[in-house]
């Protein structure tokens, strides 16, 4: 006999004193340990308190018969996968078939042979340590799949912010663009999620992809020519409109990536991200000159922290600007630029943008 199967905490059940007392002998000659209970109602309780490995139910019982004991049982998550085998003088096919409804894995007819009752507990034993085992590989296979799939993640992400890094470099030697404005998206997800009008709409996971998809807006810039994207000056109109088209080219990229990968939310949000960062609350943004609620949301709040921090930063056609002086544009493009609530909301952060500008500074102000 298999060891693993001695010492098993069986639980008989009976209102007849002689037969709870026979089970309870042979069950003990055969290794067990045996908790015998003449009422349902005490060994509910009893099971609830230590739950057996295995039932032995008789049905005619007072107060409580074996089929309510074992819809009860079956009820309650901690102890529906205890077997349960009913030992019954029934003998209808009827009582056979309720008692296979309310649970029951076994059904064995009284007056019963030992060396039946015997076998059948230990196969019914064997194959619920066969469950839990299998139980176990199960939560581990689980887990090791987890941690797999979040190494990949993990190289995923870290390659997506280094394509985005490359693509910056070109007009951003330190990168720190990336690494601020993605913090800035963050911030402002979090404190937006207050607000009960978008409650619905952000939770921990668009926080954690808007964290992540938001290095991509600019993507696009790698098919931007050097002299138009380096131009030391502002750019005429025409040059402008070429300028305008990183944001279609960085969208088109990532569509191409999505096609392959068509349920993937994160690069839903990095298409949106890249395509309408530029878009504008009055509907004068390009490239699609979208308007209010119909711009993503990603992309608003992307809006807000490309602004803030490409006011605060030197180029080529201005100085950097301060804190309170970025604040004071943004603020006055509420309702233009900008959605109104997001303005809202960024002036009850302004001080944590500030701080993390600061903090993440890579020199450009």
């Amino acid at each position: 006999m298999n060891k693993a199967q001695d010492n098993a905490a069986i639980m008989v059940v009976d209102d007849t004193p002689a037969n709870l007392r026979l089970l309870q002998e042979m069950l003990q000659a055969k290794g067990h340990r045996v908790l015998a209970f003449a009422n349902g109602k005490m060994a509910l309780n009893a099971a609830a308190k230590s739950p057996p490995d295995l039932i032995l139910l008789d049905i005619n019982m007072p107060e409580m018969n074996g089929f309510e004991m074992c819809e009860r049982l079956k009820a309650d998550a901690a102890l529906k996968e205890i077997p349960v085998l009913f030992i019954s003088a029934l003998t209808e096919t009827t009582d056979k078939i309720k008692a296979f409804s309310v649970g029951g894995l076994d059904y064995v007819t009284k007056p019963f042979q030992f060396e039946e009752v015997h076998a059948r507990v230990e196969t019914h034993l064997r194959l619920r340590r066969m469950q839990l085992e299998l139980e176990k590989h199960n939560l581990h296979l689980e887990a090791l799949v987890k941690e797999k799939i979040a190494e990949i993640s993990d190289s995923q992400l870290a390659a997506i912010v280094a394509l985005a890094k490359l693509a910056e470099s070109r007009d951003d030697d330190t990168g720190d663009h990336i690494e601020r404005t993605r913090t800035f998206c963050k911030v402002l997800a979090e404190k937006l999620r207050e607000n009960p009008h978008y409650a619905g709409s952000i939770d921990e996971t668009f926080i954690e992809y808007i964290y992540h998809a938001a290095p991509l807006h600019d993507i696009g810039k790698v098919g931007i020519p050097d002299h138009i994207l380096l131009k030391p000056g502002k750019l005429t109109p025409e040059e402008f409109e070429i300028m305008k088209n990183h944001s279609m080219i960085g969208a088109n990229t990532l569509q191409t990536a999505h096609n392959r990968y068509p349920r993937n939310a994160f690069l839903n949000m990095g298409i949106a991200i890249a395509r309408s960062h530029h878009e504008k609350w009055d509907g004068s943004g390009y490239p699609d000159g979208l308007a209010g609620e119909d711009i993503p949301l990603s992309a608003r709040i992307m809006a807000v922290a490309d602004v803030y921090d490409a006011l605060r930063s030197i180029r080529p056609y201005k100085p950097a600007f301060s804190h309170e002086k970025s604040c004071s544009i943004i603020r006055d493009n509420k309702g233009r630029h900008f959605d109104p609530a997001l303005i809202d909301v960024f002036m009850t952060v302004e001080s944590e943008f500030a701080e993390i500008r600061n903090r993440m500074d890579g020199g450009t102000s």
